[in-house]
């Protein structure tokens, strides 16, 4: 398109006028705005003065005199100042308020938070209550968190336990009556906590006798990798008898129609259960996933409903756990609890007794006189690889028949060619007669995938690893990062393990090695597949906990010295060579299987004889 003078020119107006027009319209609301402001000065400064601390100190009166209405015979319970009471065992120190008589924060003794290294603390926030809602006055309710609770002193109880006792007293001055008590009760070495409820008169202080127990908890973040550890929390239960979870970034509900024995929370290496001893008669719960700026996990809020006795006094029997995620710790308390660590969930539940009757007593027993934990993991591998020594020998030694019947099958290749169907059907013949399984090989590597997906469960819940070091690694429970790129690389990371480097080198290693002892593969995926598989290992190992890549590298050494001590030590070539003359000359029985497949096979020949004769 070609344009003269006269265009130019028009274009280059229409763009002045289009700026004069924006630039007018820019001054005219620069302009309004201004004039606004001026109008609003103008009524704010003629506006009568109030006087804000009066404002403030009606607004007071106002929402006490509500209170004072709703609270009844509590009346004297609205109005107080928050003070703590804690108490201490040698594993926790937990701290209680007498603002709904609950506890206020749990910190654990024996754990850091790795995140910024300060005790682990749990049910610390705001947000975290336990409370319920009762009957103050006719048509009148409150919760108990919004309550002041007298007492709140710590006593010495049986067997070393301490109780810590708040009561919440109704009625007026001259007859005060004792109508709520919360008793908590701690053990020595424990981390459960008792909690039970007394309730005097508990027909006019619930509705329909039923308490209705709202348990709110957030967990913070306790870990540095703050993604890995939201994918490994879940929230569980146990309802009529059958354990059952919901991973948090799934679902975010699950209602109780049956009656429920606990519910809790497992925020990867540390749980916190409601447990009702005369169980839940129903309920919800209903749980958020907050973004990562807030450095919180989960935040779940449950509303159960328990059936209370009626009668002049009732007793509402509850249990609180705050502590790790040990499988040991868990198993020892019963009831369950142990279920929500995950050894294997879902469709690798099939992995989980592998964990509870192989590697939980194996690692156990290494623990029970080994300082380090990278040396426990070594010699859990050791073992498990006794365990299926004598598979990895069959394997190998089918490995030494198939190279034995290597200078055969190049023979074969000279004499097929290209005819890829020939030579399947005079290959196998050939293994057939040779009284060799070209299978045989892939029952030890079959098993390995197991044993994988148990450790994998294992080695991230398992708590005894967290935070400790081992050779360059600050935290086996995490990935080992001694290479930072600064920058992330998708789906690598920002990081690079030395111990995902180390099992991927070994994993190459033994694949060559394997590769040297199989016949010439001429399929092209299976000549690269050694180098391909190594590489998608890089991948997916990197941000695998430590303790997992380096049992797979200590495995992988394990088997490339057990390949080389077996194949040229143990196994005996020219007993092999023997043995297929011998097979060969027994007579052959062909299975159904045999016989099918090779009919297949020939008919299928024979079509592309066919087919090549027509052309």
């Amino acid at each position: 398109m070609k344009f003269d003078r006269n265009t130019v020119i028009g274009f280059a107006l229409l763009a002045l006028l289009f700026f004069f027009y924006f630039y007018y319209n820019s001054k005219q609301y620069a302009a309004i705005q201004r004039e606004q402001a001026i109008k609003d000065s103008i009524e704010r400064a003629m506006r009568p003065q109030v006087d804000t601390a009066a404002a403030s100190s009606d607004a007071a009166n106002i929402q006490a005199q509500w209170y004072a209405t709703r609270a009844g015979i509590f009346q004297q319970a609205v109005a107080g100042e928050e003070e703590l009471v804690v108490a201490e065992n040698s594993v926790f120190k937990i701290a209680f308020t007498n603002k709904g008589g609950q506890p206020k924060y749990v910190e654990l003794k024996n754990f850091k938070n790795t995140a910024n290294n300060q005790p682990v603390r749990l049910a610390a926030s705001d947000f975290d209550q336990l409370i319920y809602t009762i009957n103050t006055a006719p048509n009148q309710s409150m919760l108990t968190n919004e309550l002041y609770f007298s007492g709140g002193k710590v006593e010495q109880g049986p067997s070393g336990s301490q109780i810590v006792t708040f009561e919440l007293n109704g009625g007026d001055s001259a007859s005060t009556r004792n109508y709520i008590t919360h008793q908590y009760i701690i053990y020595p070495n424990s981390y459960k906590v008792d909690f039970n409820i007394l309730l005097s008169q508990p027909r006019s202080l619930l509705t329909d006798g039923k308490l209705n127990l709202t348990w709110q908890y957030e967990a913070a973040q306790q870990e540095a990798d703050l993604e890995f550890e939201k994918q490994n929390t879940q929230i569980g239960y146990m309802e009529n008898g059958s354990f059952d979870y919901h991973s948090i970034g799934r679902t975010n509900s699950v209602g109780f129609d049956e009656t429920v024995e606990w519910i809790g929370v497992r925020q990867r290496f540390f749980n916190t259960f409601l447990i009702a001893k005369d169980k839940f008669a129903k309920g919800r719960m209903d749980w958020t996933m907050p973004s990562d700026t807030g450095h919180v996990v989960v935040r779940s809020t449950a509303n159960m409903q328990l059936a209370v006795n009626a009668g002049a006094q009732a007793t509402v029997p509850l249990s609180i756990f705050y502590g790790p995620a040990d499988y040991n710790i868990l198993k020892r308390e019963g009831g369950g609890l142990s279920k929500l660590i995950n050894l294997g969930q879902g469709v690798y539940a099939f992995v989980r007794p592998i964990n509870q009757f192989i590697i939980i007593p194996i690692f156990n027993f290494f623990k029970g006189f080994v300082g380090s934990y990278g040396i426990i993991i070594a010699l859990l591998t050791l073992v498990i690889r006794l365990l299926i020594s004598p598979l990895t020998y069959s394997s190998y030694l089918s490995g030494a028949k198939m190279k034995a019947l290597r200078p055969e099958i190049a023979k074969l290749k000279e004499k097929f060619g290209d005819d890829q169907q020939a030579m399947s059907m005079e290959q196998m013949k050939l293994f057939r007669e040779a009284g060799v399984n070209p299978l045989g090989g892939c029952v030890p590597a079959l098993l390995q995938i197991p044993i994988f997906f148990a450790l994998y469960s294992f080695f991230s819940s398992n708590v005894d690893l967290r935070a400790v070091d081992f050779l360059w690694a600050n935290d086996l429970s995490a990935y080992d990062d001694p290479i930072k790129f600064g920058f992330n690389i998708p789906l690598l990371g920002s990081h690079l393990s030395l111990f995902t480097i180390a099992a991927v080198v070994t994993s190459l290693l033994i694949s060559l090695y394997s590769m040297s002892l199989t016949p010439d593969q001429s399929n092209p995926m299976m000549k690269y597949m050694p180098y391909i598989m190594p590489v998608f290992l890089l991948f997916i190992f990197n941000k695998l906990p430590s303790a997992l890549t380096w049992y797979y590298t200590v495995s992988n050494i394990i088997t490339l010295i057990l390949q080389f001590v077996i194949q040229n030590y143990i196994i005996d070539h020219n007993k092999i060579l023997a043995k297929i003359e011998e097979n060969r000359k027994k007579p052959k029985v062909k299975s159904k299987w045999q016989e099918r497949l090779e009919q297949m096979q020939e008919q299928q020949r024979q079509l592309r004889e066919q087919q090549q004769k027509r052309k």
